[in-house]
Formats: structure tokens, C-alpha cells, sequence
């Protein structure tokens, strides 16, 4: 397989799992934040990815939220689901799961904690390939494994049978450009694109979409990747400049978290804001309550025109 084999593009959003405040899993709400990217135009979603906080549930819970998205998506849009885990044993136990419920295709970082070497993270790889017949996605999450999949080991990693994707969350924006360059003829690339200089990179060589935490802006997001397949480079900038304003504002740098809490807890806040389904984050995350910070984020939401005054009032 390569990127040809899927068609893969655009926004997708790495899609939060809603909790209750009791920390049961809450599938009426899971269902209806999907439908509401579906009808805000998103092109594809992550289910069980580092937003969905796949690492406070259990196995059979994994299993259950991505049953229960792809099964109410319904192949209204592309559902990939994460599978990452310690061994590849486990991994490939996930991704087969996904596969019966009729997932698109499965994605995984390198194994979190134990730090692989080069030649171990392409077995690891390897062995899920091997062990699932679907496409997949190798998501270079540094922040959450200490690993750099940087333009030699992704090249490794695209001749993997069945890896047809790279998400790439590196921090180090000009390393990512360098990848993208590298492996765009055989992979899909996401990443951000989404900036001023992101947007001549994508214009010079090519990229796929970007897959973010959810959606802030909603619309759009996946309208800027219909510009740029349109052609539009003046609402593609536009939309850019905006991006790169709001989000310096609310994240730390390299979008590992936010200013006010835990990734996963301050979109919640600001999601709840929003009127978007996202519950509450579970332990070990903490949710976002106090009025100060809460208070500050209603501020910059106003200020950015993506909530009312007498909203945040």
C-alpha cells in the first residue's frame, strides 16, 4: 500500500471522547459531537488518538469508543482509529477490533515509555503490518513518546507494507517541512500547514491536510483546504493569519498544551463554551474550573469572534 491506496485529505479533527462527570464514557454525546463535525464540513476524523485520551480508558472502553464512532459515522467520512500501545501485540489487538467494525484504517505512534531505537520502532511497525491487513497511519507524537521520526525514519517507515499516512506533530516545524518533502510521493502527510509559512511549504511540495484537537473555529477549517484545492491562496492566508493570532493565545508552544490546563481540558472548556459536545476530561487529566482561567479563555473567544459577549457574560 501507499497513499493512493486511501484517499485521505484535508481537516480531520482528532476527535475528544466525551466523559460524564462521574468519568463513565458517554456515547449519546460522542455521537452528536460527530455529527456536528460531519455538518461543519470536516473531511475525516481520529478516534482514540491523544485528544481522545485513550490512555484513561480501558481496553474494552477503547474498543467500545471506536465501534461506537465508526458505527454512527457510517462512512459519512473517513473514521481511523488509534491503536497505539506498548507492544505491538497490543496494538495489532486494537487495530483488528477497528478493522471488524469497519474502521478506515488505524494509526499509531511509537510505542509511549520505552523509547525504541530506529530499527525497533520499524519492527514495531512491521509487526502490526503484518498482523492487520488495513492502512496505516504512523503519527510522530514527540511530546507523548520522546521519539523523533524524523525524513530518514519516516522514509524507513513508508516502506512499510501497509503505512500509507504520516501525522506529524513535531514540534520543530522546519524538520517537518524537511519530511514532508521527503516522503510526500509515497504517504499521506498531515501537519501544520495551516500557518503562513506552512502554506508556501504545502504550495511548493505538496501535503495532504492537517488533523487538529478537535476544531475551534469549526467551518472554517476544512473551508481552507477547499480553498486550497480551489485555488484560493487569498482565503487560504487569510484563514492562516487568524490561526496563527488565536493560537498563541491559548496554547503552549509546540500545541502540547494549553496555557490554563492539560490539552484535552482546556479544549473541553473552551468547547463547552462553544455549545460543542465534548463532557468533561478523565483522570489523570483535571478539568478546567477555575474562574480566572476560564475567564481569560471566554476573552480571547470573544475577541476572535468565536463567542458573544452576552455569551460569555
Amino acid at each position: 500500500m501507499d497513499r493512493n491506496d486511501v484517499n485521505w485529505r484535508g481537516y480531520w479533527a482528532a476527535c475528544p471522547t466525551p466523559f460524564g462527570a462521574d468519568g463513565s464514557y458517554d456515547a449519546e454525546a460522542h455521537r452528536a459531537l460527530l455529527d456536528w463535525y460531519i455538518g461543519e464540513g470536516l473531511h475525516g476524523v481520529l478516534i482514540n488518538g491523544t485528544t481522545g485520551e485513550w490512555f484513561a480508558q480501558t481496553p474494552e472502553e477503547r474498543k467500545l469508543v471506536a465501534r461506537t464512532a465508526v458505527e454512527h459515522v457510517a462512512g459519512r467520512i473517513p473514521v481511523v482509529v488509534g491503536c497505539t500501545a506498548y507492544t505491538a501485540r497490543e496494538a495489532s489487538d486494537y487495530a483488528r477490533a477497528a478493522v471488524a467494525a469497519g474502521a478506515d484504517g488505524i494509526e499509531s505512534t511509537a510505542p509511549p515509555y520505552s523509547k525504541p531505537f530506529d530499527d525497533e520502532l520499524v519492527a514495531y511497525f512491521e509487526d502490526v503490518s503484518a498482523s492487520v491487513d488495513a492502512p496505516l497511519m504512523v503519527y510522530n507524537w514527540v511530546h507523548g513518546t520522546s521519539v523523533e521520526i524524523g525524513p530518514q525514519l519516516a522514509s524507513r517507515l513508508a516502506d512499510v507494507d501497509t503505512v500509507v499516512a504520516l501525522k506529524d506533530s513535531t514540534p520543530n516545524a522546519e524538520r517537518f517541512y524537511e519530511t514532508t518533502r521527503t516522503v510526500v510521493d509515497r504517504l499521506r502527510v498531515f501537519g501544520p500547514f495551516m500557518t503562513v509559512r506552512g502554506y508556501e511549504e504545502l504550495k511548493a511540495h505538496g501535503g495532504d491536510g492537517f488533523i487538529g484537537g478537535g476544531t475551534i473555529f469549526g467551518a472554517p477549517d476544512p473551508q481552507f483546504w477547499e480553498d486550497y484545492w480551489n485555488g484560493d491562496d487569498e482565503a487560504c492566508l487569510a484563514h492562516a493569519r487568524r490561526t496563527e493570532e488565536l493560537f498563541p493565545k491559548l496554547w503552549l508552544p509546540g500545541g502540547w498544551a494549553g496555557k490554563y490546563g492539560g490539552y484535552q481540558s482546556q479544549l473541553k472548556a473552551i468547547m463547552k463554551m462553544l455549545g460543542q459536545p465534548g463532557g468533561e476530561p478523565r483522570r489523570p487529566r483535571l478539568p478546567v474550573d477555575d474562574e480566572q482561567s476560564l475567564r481569560e479563555i471566554r476573552e480571547v473567544l470573544v475577541e476572535f469572534g468565536l463567542l458573544q459577549e452576552h455569551a460569555a457574560a
